[in-house]
């Protein structure tokens, strides 16, 4: 990662915001960045946070976060732009939208600011327009450059999405899979006595899960083996009265031992409700039932189109 002194010695042209998810929209942003950064000839950087800015402003109004901090900040990395995640404070809150350009200009020798359509920053900047950002700029002799809109993608909308259960819209908004990481840990071991183990996930703290239920899904390994999977979210209604919503997962053809590893599991599309059943013999042939279901499932069929949304990206 590039230090504020690096990238003040090429100047910079620079984005601001969450980009929670890196969706369709915040992909836009980022080409546009890049076109900028590169016809001027300076470094595309995007300035970011260590957490959402509500979970300061407004707590009980903060959302779970669709990806990590650092897995947002890797595939930012990936999408060949420069990170600079800043601890979002008390001070950082209150800055107004002038505080923020003239910092970055003089500290990152910033000579232009793209901006998304729907993107505000600064403690004054929900009641700014873009005109208002571009007068700004004026003053400050920093050029102001609107990023093109995609129409219906944001990361609320993925929330929503995912909340639901319709891990399809997701993935079509974000063009690619929703994807939960975690290190496997201990369970119940319930799933091998009815030949159906399970992998059980300890998520990031804050992380967003879909609605509770049974998905189809593809778990990836850390040696880069991808296996089929069923993913259980949810109590396990039928062998515990607990209360905490757990995330299983079932590798189809999988033989090994996972425990302290870090997976990654890619959502496909949603299978069915959890419920209670009568007894585990019931249990057993529904997950039986769920596990043919993803063998019958195509990945390339069912990622199809978010293949081609990925496609249509600006």
């Amino acid at each position: 990662m590039k230090s504020f002194r690096d990238i003040a010695h090429s100047g910079s042209v620079v984005t601001i915001g969450t980009f929670d998810g890196l969706h369709r929209g915040h992909r836009a942003v980022l080409e546009c960045l890049k076109r900028e950064a590169d016809r001027r000839g300076l470094m595309p950087v995007v300035v970011t946070f260590d957490r959402h800015p509500l979970e300061i402003v407004a707590p009980d109004r903060a959302p779970g976060l669709i990806m990590p901090p650092d897995m947002r900040d890797d595939m930012l990395r990936s999408a060949g732009v420069h990170v600079l995640r800043i601890e979002f404070s008390e001070e950082v809150r209150y800055m107004k939208c002038r505080d923020w350009l003239q910092k970055l200009r003089d500290e990152l020798r910033m000579e232009a600011v793209v901006i998304g359509y729907d993107n505000t920053f600064g403690s004054d900047g929900r009641s700014m327009t873009m005109q208002d950002y571009t007068g700004l700029g004026e003053q400050l002799l920093i050029d102001v450059v609107e990023a093109p809109e995609v129409q219906g993608c944001s990361s609320s909308t993925v929330r929503k999405a995912l909340l639901s259960g319709d891990v399809e819209m997701a993935n079509n908004v974000l063009g690619r899979p929703f994807c939960l990481c975690g290190k496997v840990v201990e369970g119940a071991r319930i799933g091998r006595t009815i030949g159906v183990p399970t992998a059980n996930l300890s998520l990031y703290m804050r992380q967003l899960l879909p609605a509770q239920g049974v998905y189809a899904a593809t778990a990836m390994l850390r040696d880069g083996s991808r296996y089929k999977a069923v993913v259980n979210i949810g109590v396990n209604p039928t062998v515990s009265d607990r209360k905490e919503v757990r995330v299983e997962a079932h590798l189809l053809d999988f033989a090994g031992n996972l425990y302290g590893d870090d997976i990654e599991v890619e959502f496909i599309t949603r299978i069915r409700d959890e419920r209670k059943f009568a007894s585990l013999q019931e249990l057993k042939q529904t997950l039986q039932a769920d596990i043919s279901h993803r063998r019958e499932l195509a990945d390339k069929a069912c990622m199809g189109d978010v293949q081609k949304a990925s496609a249509a990206m600006p």
